[in-house]
């Protein structure tokens, strides 16, 4: 079926008539079914470490949509828990982590290859879906990128414009690059794991890549990518990536070239357009609707849609959101744009 699957095709570099379609986050508190199984498993993490419920939560949005592709339900920050930091969420504020800001800091972290210890049961979720999904739906993993993951790392939490880890960089640079490659390797590890136990694509997340410039943005958003995904592809022949350096505006130009990633997802900041011309012409973009569109519905998210799927259509596109969906998306429109998308 590996061959018939919309989403591998469209990364394989394929023009389809229609585009294959998931949603960044598409498993979460917009739907009551979400929000039911949540409760059960009494806190986030639980859910994250609990392979039967987060099988569930991953699968929840397939059988209400038939998306093309499930993405793993997991967390960007079981990665940085895995090597020995504190982690925790605060209800209505998000994570909060222990910090790295130091020498001492970073040399007790753990080793890299005591990340399974913890991770296993992500890898878990991964074997349980990739026997459970439907045979035309693609299983994707995913990690955080090492600059995004390590923006929290330093902070303890997220912040408007990742100013500590800036700071650090700044300040203390070799400290601040053995981080980087720490997170790097973790990285790989987690996702050839991922890999193992039955994902069919990985995606790097880069949530903050925008705050970068010039030879920053490439040594800590570009180089790390394309290490990540050189030794994915060394290890997995034929696994395809999804790179996806959000806000990084004219630098998604030539990213795929520079990462050897198979896909740039961009955000919905970028006009369709020009990606047509500057991004798509090295391979699949993935992208890029409005999240806003989920909560407001109606013509705009139509039309918006239309002008997305029209602008890539002439070469290989998944089409999604620019960034992951929100609490307060109401299904209903969810199911618009797919039918929008596929001509219903």
């Amino acid at each position: 079926m590996a061959d018939q699957k919309k989403l591998l095709r469209a990364l394989a570099g394929e023009v389809q008539d229609t585009p294959p379609i998931w949603m960044m986050r598409q498993a979460g508190r917009y739907l009551p079914e979400y929000r039911a199984t949540r409760a059960q498993a009494g806190d986030f993490l639980s859910l994250c470490y609990n392979p039967e419920l987060a099988a569930e939560v991953t699968l929840q949005p397939i059988r209400r949509y038939g998306f093309d592709a499930a993405i793993l339900f997991a967390d960007i920050l079981l990665v940085p828990q895995a090597l020995g930091a504190d982690l925790w969420f605060v209800t209505g504020e998000g994570p909060r982590l222990s910090t790295i800001t130091d020498q001492a800091g970073f040399d007790a972290l753990k080793p890299v290859e005591a990340i399974h210890d913890t991770l296993n049961p992500v890898y878990d979720t991964v074997r349980i879906l990739s026997r459970d999904l439907p045979d035309d739906t693609t299983l994707i993993g995913f990690a955080g990128a090492p600059w995004t993951v390590a923006t929290y790392m330093i902070a303890g939490r997220g912040t408007p414009d990742q100013g500590p880890a800036h700071l650090l960089r700044e300040t203390n640079e070799p400290l601040f690059a053995a981080l980087i490659d720490r997170l790097t390797d973790a990285t790989i590890e987690y996702l050839s794991c991922q890999i193992d136990a039955g994902a069919e694509v990985v995606k790097i997340f880069d949530s903050w890549a925008g705050s970068l410039n010039g030879a920053a943005f490439q040594t800590y958003a570009v180089e790390p990518c394309r290490r990540i995904t050189a030794e994915i592809k060394a290890r997995h022949p034929g696994i395809p990536v999804i790179g996806f350096p959000r806000e990084a505006g004219p630098a998604y130009e030539g990213f795929a070239r520079a990462t050897g990633v198979d896909c740039v997802a961009l955000d919905n900041s970028v006009d369709p357009a020009w990606a047509a011309t500057h991004v798509q012409r090295d391979g699949c973009v993935q992208g890029n609707l409005k999240s806003s569109h989920m909560v407001t519905g109606g013509q705009a998210l139509i039309d918006d849609t239309r002008r997305i799927v029209d602008a890539f259509s002439k070469g290989p596109h998944i089409f999604n959101l620019g960034h992951g969906i929100t609490p307060d998306a109401d299904p209903e429109n969810v199911q618009l744009m797919i039918d929008t998308v596929r001509g219903a």
